[in-house]
C-alpha cells in the first residue's frame, strides 16, 4: 500500500459461521462473500468477547473486556471507542446503520452516524428512538413491521419469528442500510481516507426475507437442529430457555418442540436473510470499484454474534454454545493474501488493533485485543492460546450474576460465578456439544486448570488495563461531539 487505505466495515447482526457456502457451508447462496473470501483471508475460527450485541460491539470497539469497559448489557454507556483514534488521524469516520451504541445517536468519533438500530424496537421496555428507518416509513404512510403487526395474524405463535417481508423490499432494513451506504460512497468527494462502519441489521430477528430469496431454499438440505436436552444444562442455561419459551423476544416465538417443518422453515427464512444481505454486500463492493476505490480498500465482514435456531433447545443468543459464539470473518484488501484460511482460534475485538494498525494509528498498550495483521503479511503467525467470553445477568439471562468461556485449542470451559455446574466439551472429539465433561473426573484436572486460568486472565486483566480509565477521560469529549477535523470537498449532488 502506497497510501493509507481507505476501511470499509461491514458487521451483520446474529450471523452464525456456517452461513457462507466458501466457508464450508453448503447449504448457503452466497456468492459474494464468497468471492471476498477468494480474494482474501478468512479466520475459520473467530470468537466472539460476549454473547449479546451491545456487549460484544463495545469489546470491539475498545479492544477490552466487558469487566474491563463496563458494558455487559445493551443500554449501558459506552466510555472509549478507537474510531476518535481515527478520525483524530485524519479519517473520515461514518457509520450507516447499526453501531448498538449508548447513547445511539452519540458521535464516538465519527463525524457521521446515519442509524438504522435493531429490526424490532416496539415493546414498551425499550428506549424511546427514531432512527432513519422510522423516518422512511413515516415518510411512506405504512406502518413498520414488528412483533406488534405480526401478532395480528392467527399463525403467529407457529412462525417461530420467520415471516416475508410484504413491503417494497427498499424498505427492508438490510437493503435499506445496504443502499444508504452504497448512497454515502456515491456522494462522498473528500480526498482522505475513510472509514466507513455499514451495521447491517440481519440476519437478527426477525427473520424476514422477501419471497424470491426464500424461494431460493425451497428443497435444499439444511443442517437440522442440534437436539435438545435442557435437563443436563446448568440450571442459568435452564432459566434462560424457560425465559424464551414465555417470551417473544425480537418476535420470536420459541417452543419447547417445534415440528422438524417448524425448524427448517425457521432456517430457511434465516439463510435467506442472508443470501439478501449477500447481495448488499456485492452492491457496496460494485460501489467501491465504481469510484475507483476498491484496489485501496480494505474491506472485513463479520458479525457481532451467532444464532441458536434451536440448537439445545435455546432461542438467539445469551449462551456458549458455538452457535452464538462462532462467527465468520473475512478480510480483502491490497497486500491481504488471497484465498488464504486461518485457522487458529482468535477474537472479535482483534479486528480493533488490526484497523488501527492499517491506518498507521498506534494500538493503545493497554487494549486486550491483539492485531492480526501478522497473519496477512509475512511475519510469524501470532499465538492467542486461549479465547474468553463473558456475559453478566441482563433481562433475559437472569439465572447467573456472570457466565465465563474459556477456549483453549479443542477444549472449552463453561463457567457460572454462583453455580457448582458448568460445562467442559472436546470440540475436536464432539463438535456438536452434546457431551459435558464437567463431572467427568478424568477431566477433573483440565477443569481445575482451566478455571483457574480464568482467575489469571482476570486478574492480569486488571494490570494490563490501568491506562484504559485515563483513555476514556481524555476521549470524554470526542466520544459525545463530532471530531474537529472535517474532511474537505463532503458531499455533492448528483452521481460519481
Amino acid at each position: 500500500m502506497t497510501k493509507r487505505p481507505n476501511i470499509v466495515f461491514i458487521i451483520t447482526d446474529q450471523q452464525r459461521y456456517d452461513t457462507i457456502a466458501a466457508l464450508g457451508a453448503d447449504h448457503m447462496l452466497t456468492p459474494n462473500l464468497d468471492r471476498l473470501a477468494q480474494r482474501g483471508t478468512a479466520f475459520e475460527n473467530m470468537y466472539i468477547t460476549s454473547p449479546s450485541c451491545a456487549p460484544s460491539r463495545a469489546s470491539l470497539f475498545t479492544g477490552t473486556y466487558p469487566h474491563t469497559n463496563g458494558v455487559f448489557r445493551n443500554d449501558e454507556p459506552w466510555q472509549y471507542c478507537w474510531v476518535k483514534d481515527l478520525a483524530e488521524a485524519g479519517y473520515r469516520t461514518v457509520n450507516v446503520g447499526k453501531m448498538h451504541t449508548m447513547p445511539i445517536e452519540g458521535a464516538f468519533g465519527f463525524h457521521e452516524r446515519h442509524v438504522t438500530e435493531n429490526k424490532d424496537r416496539d415493546h414498551p421496555n425499550l428506549p424511546f428512538y427514531l432512527d432513519n428507518w422510522d423516518k422512511a416509513y413515516f415518510l411512506s404512510g405504512q406502518e413498520k413491521p414488528s412483533r406488534v403487526t405480526q401478532r395480528r395474524k392467527n399463525d403467529y405463535g407457529d412462525q417461530l419469528g420467520a415471516w416475508v417481508w410484504e413491503h417494497d423490499e427498499k424498505l427492508h432494513p438490510d437493503v435499506f442500510t445496504g443502499q444508504m451506504a452504497k448512497w454515502w460512497l456515491d456522494r462522498y468527494t473528500g480526498d482522505g481516507p475513510y472509514f466507513l462502519q455499514i451495521g447491517l441489521p440481519g440476519p437478527h430477528p426477525p427473520y424476514d426475507p422477501t419471497q424470491p430469496y426464500l424461494d431460493l431454499y425451497d428443497g435444499r438440505d439444511l443442517p437440522e437442529v442440534i437436539p435438545p436436552d435442557p435437563e443436563a444444562q446448568p440450571e442459568p442455561l435452564q432459566g434462560l430457555r424457560e425465559f424464551m419459551l414465555r417470551d417473544d423476544a425480537d418476535g420470536v416465538v420459541h417452543l419447547p418442540a417445534p415440528t422438524p417443518e417448524q425448524s427448517r422453515r425457521q432456517r430457511a427464512h434465516y439463510y435467506a436473510n442472508v443470501t439478501m444481505i449477500d447481495a448488499q454486500v456485492g452492491e457496496i463492493i460494485d460501489a467501491l470499484e465504481a469510484r475507483g476505490d476498491l484496489e485501496n480498500t480494505m474491506i472485513v465482514f463479520t458479525s457481532d454474534h451467532g444464532d441458536a435456531l434451536g440448537d439445545h433447545g435455546h432461542s438467539q443468543k445469551w449462551n456458549m454454545y458455538q452457535s452464538t459464539v462462532h462467527v465468520p470473518a473475512i478480510v480483502a484488501g491490497p497486500g491481504v493474501p488471497a484465498g488464504k484460511r486461518v485457522s487458529d482460534n482468535v477474537a472479535l475485538f482483534d479486528l480493533g488493533p488490526t484497523i488501527l494498525d492499517w491506518a498507521g494509528v498506534p494500538v493503545p498498550d493497554w487494549m486486550e485485543a491483539q492485531t492480526l495483521c501478522p497473519y496477512l503479511d509475512d511475519g510469524p503467525d501470532p499465538v492467542r492460546s486461549q479465547v474468553f467470553a463473558e456475559h453478566s445477568n441482563d433481562a433475559l439471562l437472569t439465572g447467573t450474576r456472570l457466565m465465563t468461556m474459556l477456549l483453549d485449542g479443542r477444549m472449552k470451559l463453561v463457567h457460572f460465578v454462583d453455580s457448582e455446574a458448568g460445562q467442559l466439551f472436546d470440540l475436536a472429539t464432539d463438535p456438536s456439544e452434546q457431551i459435558n465433561l464437567w463431572d467427568d473426573p478424568a477431566h477433573a484436572v483440565t477443569k481445575a486448570r482451566m478455571i483457574t486460568d480464568i482467575l489469571k486472565w482476570r486478574s492480569e486483566s486488571g494490570l494490563k488495563t490501568q491506562g484504559f480509565v485515563q483513555a476514556c477521560v481524555r476521549g470524554a469529549l470526542a466520544m459525545m461531539s463530532p471530531p474537529l477535523h472535517i474532511a474537505r470537498g463532503q458531499h455533492r449532488e448528483g452521481t460519481r
